[in-house]
């Protein structure tokens, strides 16, 4: 009999019908757990659809990270030389304001850029005596030509012995060092262009007592001493009776790292107790040796990254009419010069003065180019001149 609502009151089974109400099924039990290292095909089953690969491990492209890092350092450097150009820059426009600008119009132009034609610059140092009673005195006692041979890849040091006697336009014959005692640097560059008929193209004029700084902000230099040197050459006492008992200056042979002080007083040792036969000439190479270690420190990659802090101090102890640029194109043309030459005028002693020797005319033509090198020869000189290497 069906129900008032129209439903009937049995549900039709495989095996039958059952007459009232129909039993509920109770929930299935859940299964134990599978292991995890079961699979029956379903447990990595993600749906329809494309069928995600396995993703292999990633691959360090070292290439690129390389070139990345090469990237990095060369944006550092040319950040780090861009600072210290400019720190430099300053200290040299510093050191243009120092030379007179009569010394300046006294030089012969450029014949072009520093780093592909020759170019003669005039070393001055100042008198830079430890003695009080020298202390106003304004000597040239180191001259030095510079001349730069790019084509040949050359360098040409030239010293100039002080006591050389010379014509000094318009004051007549004495010392060439007079000429930076009664003209200053001007008269000091006709002196020495009158002389060698070599025109001087610029000046620069040291100041040692500041030179001595200089190199301690570098960090020192480095000289090799040929010989042991004991001088009492400009004693540091005030006494006679102090500096009896002061044992002088002592350099021991070989490498030698000099601080400022050290490389002063080595670069003014004029009179060896231990070497009689050294003279004036022999400081004037002692000269050559500290200014070629300093030049040879200053293109060193240790200035280079010290270069934004001590760029503008390295200028202090110069006046020079040389420009940041023209600095750097001496730098490039000493980093590309393959062969240094040291060359030296002489003459015979006359007592305090050194009369040239005949020979001077060949030196002058080694430096230029137009002769070649030749060492001091054993002439009748008391100071033969010459070019070594």
């Amino acid at each position: 009999m069906a129900s008032s609502s129209g439903e009937k009151p049995y549900r039709i089974y495989r095996g039958g019908r059952t007459k009232g109400k129909v039993p509920s099924l109770g929930r299935p039990e859940k299964p134990p757990p599978r292991a995890r290292t079961e699979r029956d095909g379903r447990s990595n089953y993600r749906g329809p659809g494309p069928k995600a690969t396995a993703r292999r491990p990633r691959r360090i492209r070292w290439s690129r990270e390389i070139a990345i890092a090469l990237v990095l350092i060369i944006v550092f450097f040319i950040v780090w030389a861009a600072l210290g150009y400019l720190t430099f820059r300053g200290g040299v426009s510093e050191a243009n304001k120092r030379l007179p600008v009569a010394a300046q119009r006294a030089l012969a132009p450029d014949q072009g850029s520093l780093m592909s034609n020759p170019t003669s610059i005039l070393l001055l140092g100042t008198d830079h005596s430890l003695a009080a009673s020298r202390a106003g005195d304004r000597h040239s006692d180191s001259i030095t030509l510079l001349h730069t041979d790019p084509t040949r890849g050359r360098l040409y040091y030239l010293s100039i012995p002080r006591d050389l006697r010379v014509e000094i336009p318009g004051y007549g014959a004495a010392k060439i060092n007079t000429a930076f005692q009664v003209g200053g640097p001007r008269l000091a560059a006709r002196a020495v262009s009158t002389y060698t008929d070599i025109p001087v193209n610029h000046l620069v004029v040291v100041n040692f007592g500041e030179f001595r700084d200089l190199i301690d902000k570098i960090g020192g230099i480095d000289v090799v001493v040929p010989g042991r040197i004991l001088s009492k050459f400009d004693c540091p006492y005030g006494t006679e009776a102090r500096c009896a008992r002061w044992p002088g200056w002592r350099f021991a042979p070989g490498k030698q790292h000099l601080n400022g002080s050290r490389a002063l007083i080595y670069s003014r040792v004029r009179k060896n107790l231990l070497n009689p036969s050294e003279s004036d000439i022999t400081r004037g190479e002692r000269n050559q040796q500290v200014l070629q270690a300093l030049m040879g420190k200053l293109a060193g990659f240790d200035t280079f990254m010290r270069m934004p802090w001590i760029g503008g101090d390295l200028m202090k102890p110069l006046a020079t009419d040389l420009s940041a640029n023209q600095f750097v194109a001496l730098g490039w043309a000493k980093f590309r010069a393959h062969h240094t030459l040291h060359c030296r005028l002489g003459g015979t002693s006359t007592g305090g003065d050194i009369t040239p020797s005949e020979d001077n005319a060949k030196v002058i033509l080694m430096v230029l180019g137009k002769s070649a090198p030749q060492p001091p020869a054993p002439t009748g000189d008391t100071y033969p001149p010459g070019c070594i290497s």
